[in-house]
């Protein structure tokens, strides 16, 4: 992955820094004035804004919007699992997801007025120390850890959010963006509710609140409400939503965030994979144990991803799916709701959870994100081969679709970059220049791998074009004879604005340069990209679901421009 590139003399697409007046329209054809700018003008007229206009600065670069976590101990309480500590490590699992800030909201499920919360700026073993956690006593909890898109890293933007409601406390947590934001905050604000942040996350809690259109009797109906915000906001978002007693987990209509249900096992149970005759030879347990005999459950969990369940001793259960309102309480899980997407819309699964956002041993539709960027490696090697020596990657992200790569061309994979692992993510950082010198601290080549070989570079996209060049330098300083990037996804060309902070078009390198440019630009022999359609190709290789009738729809926005939802009136990137 890698950083960011200086601006573009383009003055189509506007800089974070400029406020553009709301209401101010230009057309995306317009001449411009930069002979250079290959910038796309096929979309149609928009309303354009500063980036997320009144909602915060973003200064990063190409960032995942957060990880949700929830866990609750089932039959008597006070239970026996550590709920707290389950939720800890679960968002150790999910710290890839976010590392700005973090949280954990706990019920001991007694009082419906009070949680035992903590909070915290920064990485999530600096924030949950030992006095933390001890605070933290509940039967059930919910968690999250935060990149900010949609509002500034700050404290006051630290999630779940929490609300007292006539009807106790209530608890969110949200991954995802509101694609219908301003309409929607404009809606509660209407309705004299005050709002303290600029945070999508703290609008959903507050929109909750509202009393769904055909009312409630006997008390709140919950589900009702959770589905009255479901039709206020079908994108995007997945949702763990905590009472006194009850985590509801909810997933948008589209179902473009990922969430999965696990279930807490008695120390001894197996978690491994069980082998099958069906034409799946391995599938999981899902739930069922020895002997056909369903192992009974200490506890349920619910996460963004799959890939800590093993670590806190719990087994992976199955997605939840687009639509779906999940109850959790101490007797089980059951489906409550199921909202269903607009007539003549499909499922829109973000891809790049697939091609970078997501760890390689998480399950998505059936299958690991491994498996599917190891087939992205074989497409690509299909559409782009080249005479090389060897074939190596940009670790970590590029590492499995390299070893792909290899292996449907028969040249060996070596590793070229050793990576420094006490340095963070190089798009993190907000100058320009230190991103690019800190490719540097990051990377070291391996010369005696490198020197006088013909190289096949792998990595996963670029975003901005900064990051790739000196590492191509560095390459070609330890003996190199020829660097050839292959980038296994399609060129980023179109923002999103459902979670991912993607840059405006301005600044993504794909929209000033075609692969022939940006290979003279960084400095490499050639460079190619994965089709839109290898890759679609290579993420339906092994789903155990069949992609058709909007099952295993995939969101590719930031590929194609086609956006599941369509370009809302408000849309402020």
């Amino acid at each position: 992955m890698d950083g960011p590139a200086g601006p573009s003399p383009c003055r189509l697409r506007e800089r974070r820094d400029e406020v553009i007046t709301p209401m101010k329209r230009l057309k995306v054809n317009d001449s411009c004035p930069s002979d250079s700018c290959q910038c796309d003008r096929t979309q149609g007229e928009v309303k354009i804004k500063s980036k997320r206009f009144g909602r915060g600065a973003v200064e990063s670069g190409l960032t995942h919007e957060c990880g949700v976590f929830g866990a609750i101990g089932t039959g008597d309480w006070p239970t026996q699992v550590d709920i707290a500590q389950v939720i800890c490590l679960g968002l150790v699992a999910l710290q890839h997801r976010g590392q700005e800030s973090a949280g954990i909201v706990a019920s001991e499920g007694k009082s419906a007025r009070t949680f035992n919360t903590h909070k915290g700026m920064g990485l999530i073993n600096n924030i949950f120390n030992d006095e933390a956690m001890k605070k933290l006593k509940g039967n059930l909890g919910i968690g999250h850890t935060r990149y900010s898109t949609s509002a500034a890293s700050e404290e006051v933007n630290c999630q779940p959010f929490v609300v007292h409601t006539a009807h106790g406390a209530l608890a969110v947590a949200h991954n995802g963006e509101l694609v219908n934001c301003s309409s929607l905050r404009k809606m509660v604000l209407g309705r004299g509710v005050g709002l303290s942040t600029h945070s999508d996350s703290e609008l959903i809690t507050q929109a909750l609140c509202l009393n769904p259109p055909e009312g409630e009797t006997n008390g709140p109906d919950w589900p009702a409400r959770i589905n009255h915000l479901m039709r206020l906001a079908p994108l995007s978002y997945s949702l763990v939503i905590m009472l006194k007693d009850k985590i509801y987990a909810v997933r948008d209509p589209y179902g473009n965030r990922p969430l999965c249900l696990g279930k807490i096992l008695p120390m001894g149970s197996s978690y491994a994979y069980k082998q099958s005759s069906s034409k799946h030879a391995a599938v999981l347990l899902n739930g069922c144990a020895k002997n056909g005999v369903e192992d009974k459950a200490e506890g349920w969990v619910v996460s963004s991803e799959s890939c800590g369940f093993l670590s806190i001793g719990a087994r992976y259960v199955r997605e939840v799916l687009p639509g779906e309102i999940v109850e959790m309480s101490r007797h089980g899980i059951r489906t409550v709701d199921v909202v269903d997407r607009p007539a003549g819309k499909h499922q829109a699964f973000c891809i790049f959870e697939y091609v970078y956002f997501a760890r390689a041993d998480s399950l998505f539709e059936g299958q690991m994100v491994y498996s599917a960027r190891l087939q992205c490696g074989r497409m690509l090697a299909r559409e782009s081969p080249i005479d090389a020596d060897i074939v190596s990657s940009v670790p970590e992200s590029g590492t499995a679709a390299a070893h792909g790569y290899a292996r449907q061309s028969g040249i060996p994979f070596m590793e070229v970059l050793c990576k420094n692992r006490y340095v963070g993510r190089t798009f993190i950082q907000p100058s320009t220049r230190l991103r690019q010198l800190g490719v540097a601290k990051k990377f070291g080549a391996l010369s005696e791998n490198v020197r006088g070989k013909r190289i096949v570079l792998i990595d996963d996209s670029i975003v901005r074009g900064n990051t790739i060049g000196p590492i191509i330098k560095l390459l070609r300083d330890a003996g190199a004879a020829e660097v050839h990037i292959r980038i296994a996804s399609p060129p980023l060309k179109y923002p999103c604005y459902m979670g991912i902070n993607i840059p405006t078009r301005e600044e993504l390198i794909a929209n000033k340069m075609d692969s022939f440019k940006l290979a003279e630009h960084v400095g490499a022999d050639s460079l190619t990209y994965l089709s839109v359609e290898g890759l679609v190709s290579a993420v339906h290789y092994n789903m155990k679901v069949t992609p058709s009738d909007g099952v295993g729809g995939h969101c590719t926005a930031c590929l194609t421009g086609d956006y599941p939802g369509g370009l809302p009136d408000d849309v402020d990137w």
